[in-house]
């Protein structure tokens, strides 16, 4: 899911510990195989999710079909009840950066920047992917800051081998993000997944010194989510305790992957290409 444990588990938050926390889990090739399994079944959600949804649909309808679906094909949603949270989806939709809580009451329009992430486990695993959905047409500034929201995923994801550091994947994020006029949201990170929801590392889309600047080895699994702002990078949230905003209402869009760090680069675990 998206950074769901930041506002959970000060492991994620901006202000991590100095020093790299032992319990970084290298996956086996067994457990890696079965990660492919649980990344294809949220691939396969959001695909389906982009394809159906249209406005008059409310965020309710995609959380229900994504509990179906993960469940027909025998996992369970990661989200629902995570810490008391009531969806099988995060729904965010235009100037709600995360964390948006479905609801029958919240129908999506033409026009809207829809924030969709999911996690599924199977066989105690878990896959974790977001996606930003443009909902019919949007205006150019929506779509473009969609675009460079994804483009960022992959400038970070391009630097992943075994041997590189996590602030070389964060700096390549940030500077795509702030070379088109975006700012980087900084009060969400990304993180490891596999055996839990949310693992170590902390995974930064920004450089920090505060951030322990971990190697990468292969058998890494990371939750790498960018997510950026259309104006500023500050969030604020709401009274329900979960859905965080945009503090000057502008538009924010994030995209997610799953990753496999190998030998010589990376694979995409919750690529939708391949479903």
């Amino acid at each position: 899911m998206n950074i769901f444990s930041n506002l959970l588990s000060p492991s994620v938050k901006t202000t991590p510990p100095k020093k790299q926390r032992r319990g970084i889990e290298l996956k086996s090739p067994r457990e890696i195989d079965i990660m492919r399994q649980s990344a294809k079944i949220v691939a396969t959600v959001l695909k389906e999710i982009s394809e159906l949804v249209k406005p008059g649909m409310t965020t309710a309808d995609l959380d229900a079909y994504a509990e179906k679906r993960i469940r027909e094909m025998d996992a369970i949603p990661s989200f629902k009840g995570y810490h008391g949270f009531t969806g099988s989806i995060c729904s965010s939709i235009n100037h709600e950066v995360v964390h948006g809580i479905p609801s029958p009451k919240k129908v999506i329009r033409a026009g809207d920047v829809l924030k969709v992430d999911t996690g599924a486990y199977h066989q105690g695993f878990h896959g974790d992917s977001c996606i930003t959905i443009a909902v019919g047409e949007v205006t150019p500034e929506a779509a473009k800051l969609i675009r460079v929201a994804e483009e960022a995923l992959y400038k970070g994801i391009e630097q992943v081998q075994a041997g590189a550091y996590l602030l070389d994947l964060a700096g390549a994020i940030e500077d795509h993000v702030k070379a088109n006029g975006y700012s980087v949201v900084e009060e969400f990170t990304g993180h490891g997944v596999g055996r839990n929801l949310h693992e170590e590392p902390s995974v930064f889309n920004f450089r920090t010194r505060d951030m322990p600047n971990v190697k990468l080895r292969a058998g890494m699994t990371l939750a790498i989510e960018p997510i950026l702002n259309a104006g500023s990078k500050h969030t604020r949230t709401l009274s329900d305790r979960w859905t965080a905003v945009t503090v000057d209402n502008s538009l924010s869009a994030q995209f997610e992957h799953t990753v496999l760090v190998t030998e010589t680069g990376y694979e995409i675990l919750t690529d939708r290409t391949k479903v």
